[in-house]
């Protein structure tokens, strides 16, 4: 295995939905006389990057020379999102401030270590390919990888994906993918994708549950997409990672799972500073195996360090 000290000589774009993660969190003592609902008396109001944006922050937890290519809205939550990017070294030259739209926001209320509901405040970003394309082309050759983080909150669209993907090979570039099912197959010809089994199963119509149903239905997506490889995450079950026409299988490395938000961002983070760093796929996903189960053991949008991978 190569020393994860690499990491830092590495520079990797992310490209994707910026969405920015409010955890409030307290403690109910009493229900509320206006309705049957348990009063929250909040102790902590915290936020953290989420979305595309905590796979960049990911990255730059490892040491990476992180860029994100991303819109906010032009509002105190955007202006949030891009300071506490910049807070972890983040170039955001590519983020664009969108009038007239208003950044992503997921609030969830935690009590007694349970997450008791969640709130989203979201609208659909108006098509922005062109601006995104035009900061992406000042970039790309100075890139090792560019990572595709799809949320399906418009950002990624048919236009983007039709530019970036063939210039992205055309440069030799690793080009990795967390995808969401409305494009999933127009992910050709990429390194890796990194779906869930859910996502698999809605891209192919076909069940992901088994070993090999998994099976069956990677090494369908990977012929039908022609792509070098794919890793499908199964929670608790751990990893299937497929490569020409073989699967192979990693059991979960979590020994306590706290919480599994932001998971799949670590997931995607870590298997690709690794690829840039010349691992081996196999090798790479083991990595990211066990950076995601450092992860679930951790309260809320999280990211694994290089000393915690380290140790």
């Amino acid at each position: 295995m190569l020393k994860l000290d690499n990491f830092k000589k590495k520079r990797i774009l992310v490209v994707g939905d910026i969405i920015l993660d409010r955890f409030i969190t307290g403690d109910v003592s009493r229900i509320s006389p206006e309705a049957p609902v348990p009063i929250v008396k909040t102790s902590i109001d915290s936020f953290k990057a989420g979305g595309a944006a905590n796979v960049a922050v990911n990255l730059a937890e490892l040491g990476v020379q992180t860029f994100m290519c991303g819109a906010v809205g032009n509002d105190y939550y955007g202006n949030f999102s891009v300071s506490h990017l910049l807070d972890y070294g983040i170039n955001t030259s590519a983020v664009m401030s969108v009038s007239q739209y208003s950044t992503t926001l997921k609030t969830r209320i935690i009590a007694q270590k349970q997450q008791m509901i969640r709130v989203d405040r979201e609208e659909p970003l108006k098509d922005q390919s062109a601006a995104i394309i035009r900061s992406i082309k000042t970039l790309l050759d100075k890139m090792d990888a560019v990572i595709i983080a799809d949320y399906g909150k418009g950002l990624i669209t048919k236009k983007l994906l039709e530019y970036l993907i063939p210039a992205a090979n055309k440069s030799g570039k690793i080009i990795t993918v967390d995808p969401q099912t409305e494009h999933f197959m127009s992910y050709k010809k990429v390194t890796c994708l990194t779906p869930n089994h859910n996502e698999a199963a809605a891209a192919t119509g076909m069940p992901a549950e088994t070993d090999n149903e998994v099976k069956k239905t990677g090494l369908l997506i990977l012929k039908k997409l022609n792509s070098k490889s794919m890793i499908i995450t199964r929670g608790a079950k751990g990893m299937a990672v497929f490569e020409k026409g073989k699967c192979v299988f990693i059991p979960t490395q979590a020994r306590e799972v706290f919480d599994v938000t932001g998971a799949g961002d670590t997931v995607i983070a870590v298997l690709t500073a690794a690829l840039c760093s010349g691992m081996a796929l196999l090798e790479s996903a083991k990595l990211a195996n066990k950076a995601a189960a450092i992860v679930v053991g951790k309260s809320g949008t999280a990211a694994v360090s290089k000393e915690e991978l380290e140790k």
